[in-house]
């Protein structure tokens, strides 16, 4: 018997032995479900539609003691070479929706941040234009207080439905812990639609700032290969002198450097880009590499913004021997 039917069965839980969800696929490959393509294989996997769903697959995993993560457009996200032993879950269906209510956006959590950009372009609609460079999903977007070219999330934020096992509840931004890509939500505590208080603008003049956006984006950053967002987050440290990751990555001979089958784009240093065969421990030393080497340069820590899903080996990041 592999883990996986161990898993399905209830055995390696200590949990209620409650049968497992019928739409819970058990053994499902990750690596497809990230930009980067890489990581093992997931114990559960299930794609909920609606709130309601959502809250009975976390009580289930509460129930079950199966750790719980949650995958959007996976643009930010290492999974571990040897998988993760738990229930992986992508937001379908009405968790996925755009909808427009006067001057108001609402989305779920699953709904990816460019469409959103698109749509409110669209209707006429503004305030949301930074969303167009942020290819995440709403919900990864709370959670990690994204931001970009400008824009603030948490200005156009009315509120987000947040579920847990016991249900879905309303919160207003003031109640999420914002920092600089940062918010206090918890394991088991899913983004399940959330509200942009908008402002009425010309169609075509939005849609002109989006092309800009996008043009500005393809001029500086990696595209149409297998890579992920940016993968330090910019330094407040006054050593870096206002410099940005990208900058003292490439200052410290980062730009092009490989490891295995990762390398630091070319393009901007702070990606790193899946040649073909990388693995996540591939990118994960290649991160180590770099850190390193801004720290000797430059005395400058970088954090990486990049998320991690199951036990994935961070020593060489830490830069631990």
């Amino acid at each position: 018997m592999s883990d996986a039917d161990r898993a399905a069965s209830g055995g390696g839980a200590a949990g209620s032995g409650a049968e497992r969800p019928r739409d819970v696929a058990v053994d499902y490959p990750l690596a497809r479900l990230t930009t980067v393509r890489t990581g093992g294989r997931g114990d559960f996997f299930a794609r909920p539609h609606t709130a309601k769903a959502l809250a009975e697959l976390l009580a289930w995993a509460s129930g079950e003691r199966i750790e719980v993560g949650v995958v959007g457009s996976g643009s930010n996200l290492l999974i571990a070479d040897e998988g993760f032993r738990g229930l992986v879950m992508k937001l379908d269906g009405s968790l996925a929706t755009i909808e427009q209510e006067g001057q108001r956006l609402v989305c779920g959590g699953g709904a990816r941040l460019p469409q959103c950009a698109a749509f409110a372009a669209r209707a006429g609609l503004s305030g949301l234009e930074f969303g167009v460079n942020i290819p995440g999903t709403v919900g990864g977007a709370v959670k990690m207080n994204a931001n970009a070219y400008g824009g603030d999330l948490a200005r156009v934020l009315e509120w987000v439905d947040v579920t847990t096992p016991s249900g879905t509840g309303r919160r207003a931004p003031g109640e999420l812990g914002f920092s600089y890509r940062k918010s206090n939500l918890a394991a088991g505590e899913i983004v399940a639609r959330a509200s942009f208080a908008l402002s009425p603008a010309e169609p075509d003049s939005v849609k002109a700032t989006l092309a800009d956006m996008r043009s500005a984006r393809r001029e500086a950053q990696p595209s149409g290969i297998k890579t992920f967002g940016s993968t330090f987050k910019n330094p407040d440290d006054p050593r870096a002198e206002g410099r940005s990751a990208g900058v003292l990555l490439d200052e410290a001979g980062c730009r092009g450097l490989t490891v295995g089958g990762a390398r630091f784009s070319e393009k901007h240093a702070n990606f790193v880009e899946n040649m073909g065969d990388a693995t996540t421990s591939d990118v994960i030393a290649l991160m180590g590499e770099g850190r390193r080497r801004v720290r000797e340069r430059f005395g400058v820590e970088l954090e990486p913004e990049v998320q991690f899903l199951g036990e994935v080996d961070s020593t060489p990041l830490r830069g631990e021997r």
